[in-house]
């Protein structure tokens, strides 16, 4: 019987990144979650022990720290597309790089109308994330960006609608012209490029998707999430291709009739579990090839 050791990839995950910027007065923070992973021809640490070629976890850890300080912390894309190109040139039997990266956002503490120059709360906005793979070598060098939004709540309180959906004689489930529409969004947007200015992209595709959210009268989850994904890929000419994960956040009505007490939709309970998880992707029909884009990104269809 013939073995043979598979895919495989080693890194160090989740090392906390805090870059506070001290120029001046008003300082400047930057939050972030890093995770790497290199993978490639690491046959022989995988069968006979022999780490010549492993890079070191730590190592990589103490990279994302140092380059925090030698190199800054702007867009989180960069940062990851810099650690990415140079965990290829440090270790020569690696054939990708994955870097993964979630920003955790700030806001400056309002005291008399101005915001602290040094104080911060942490915003409940959602996380930014980006997902970059590196490989190949000198002129084969390709890198594919995936940057996204998760934990972003969202609710309307109307404007939602859900009927005239199959039934069979296990369907209890009631139809409605008029209910509450809420979920997790988790959203994930593939780049056609790297000449991008992330941030104003970023904060582009975040506000369309809020506003899109709000905008459409929604008969399904689904629905809204095509809306918003089309809408997307309408106005930003630099995204290829954008993916949902949308917990169905379930919202309902709590009969009050035994305390004979009126409710006209304005009790609810709000049930974290079982819920609906709807998954989409919205792309281009032009959309260049992902190549190794979605390597290990979880949680999409």
């Amino acid at each position: 019987m013939a073995i043979h050791l598979g895919a495989n990839q080693y890194g160090k995950a989740e090392s906390r990144v805090v870059r506070i910027y001290r120029d001046t007065p008003r300082h400047q923070i930057r939050d972030l979650n890093v995770s790497s992973a290199l993978r490639g021809r690491f046959e022989d640490a995988h069968v006979t022990g022999d780490q010549r070629d492993v890079l070191p976890t730590d190592t990589q850890k103490n990279t994302a720290f140092a380059f925090a300080k030698e190199k800054g912390v702007g867009a989180i894309e960069d940062f990851a597309l810099t650690l990415g190109g140079h965990f290829l040139d440090a270790a020569p039997a690696a054939d990708g790089a994955r870097i993964e990266i979630e920003e955790y956002p700030w806001q400056r503490i309002t005291v008399d109308d101005t915001g602290h120059d040094h104080s911060f709360v942490r915003s409940g906005s959602g996380i930014r994330t980006t997902v970059v793979n590196v490989q190949g070598r000198g002129d084969d060098r390709k890198a594919y960006v995936v940057s996204g939004i998760s934990d972003l709540v969202v609710l309307k309180s109307t404007g939602s609608e859900f009927h005239g959906f199959l039934k069979d004689r296990y369907t209890t489930l009631p139809e409605t012209n008029d209910r509450i529409l809420a979920t997790s969004l988790v959203a994930r947007w593939r780049y056609d490029h790297t000449e991008v200015d992330w941030d104003k992209s970023y904060d582009g595709i975040k506000a369309l998707l809020l506003s899109e959210f709000a905008r459409i009268h929604s008969f399904a989850l689904q629905q809204t999430l095509y809306g918003m994904g089309a809408a997307v890929l309408e106005q930003h000419p630099e995204v290829a291709e954008i993916k949902f994960s949308a917990p169905n956040k379930h919202h309902f009505l709590v009969d009050l009739s035994p305390f004979e007490i009126d409710n006209p939709g304005e009790v609810f309970i709000a049930a974290d579990r079982p819920y609906g998880l709807i998954e989409a992707t919205v792309v281009r029909d032009d959309a260049s090839d992902a190549g190794s884009a979605w390597h290990a990104v979880p949680g999409f269809c």
